[in-house]
């Protein structure tokens, strides 16, 4: 077997209706189109979503709720996973950077930090925004606070 006499499996091929080729190809006049109307015509594009004049299902189904183009969002940070991180890698300062390379945030993410869990180890906490019992878990464990 070479590459010139290869061919494919029989039947597996077949060969093109050529349309629009006279009237004595069984395909002539009306070339499979039908007759008058918009997509007999040549040049038609349907538009998306279109529906036959009916109302489009887009426009048909309510729309609701509301988008706040204002809204903040933040990467929640909970004070045991900084307790967490302060054991396993023995720093004294958390800030994005260090929650980044633990893999709890993204590069770009805003971090609030949250006060759920418990913390022992005295801590200067970075971050962008904390809840009231974030902050004050962290100060009562002799902490700082700092607001980036």
């Amino acid at each position: 077997m070479n590459l010139n006499n290869l061919r494919p499996a029989k039947g597996s091929v077949k060969t093109s209706k050529r349309i629009g080729r006279g009237q004595g190809s069984g395909r002539g006049g009306t070339s499979t189109r039908g007759h008058k109307g918009a997509k007999s015509r040549s040049g038609y594009s349907r538009k998306f979503g279109f529906e036959g004049g009916q109302m489009p299902l887009q426009r048909r189904v309510p729309k609701f709720g509301f988008k706040n183009i204002n809204r903040v969002e933040y990467k929640a940070v909970n004070i045991e996973m900084l307790q967490t991180i302060a054991e396993n890698k023995e720093v004294s300062v958390i800030d994005p950077e260090v929650l980044r390379q633990a893999g709890l945030v993204s590069k770009n993410d805003l971090v609030k930090i949250l006060g759920n869990g418990e913390l022992k180890a005295k801590l200067e906490v970075k971050a962008h925004a904390f809840s009231e019992s974030a902050a004050k878990a962290i100060e009562a464990a002799e902490g700082t606070v700092v607001k980036l």
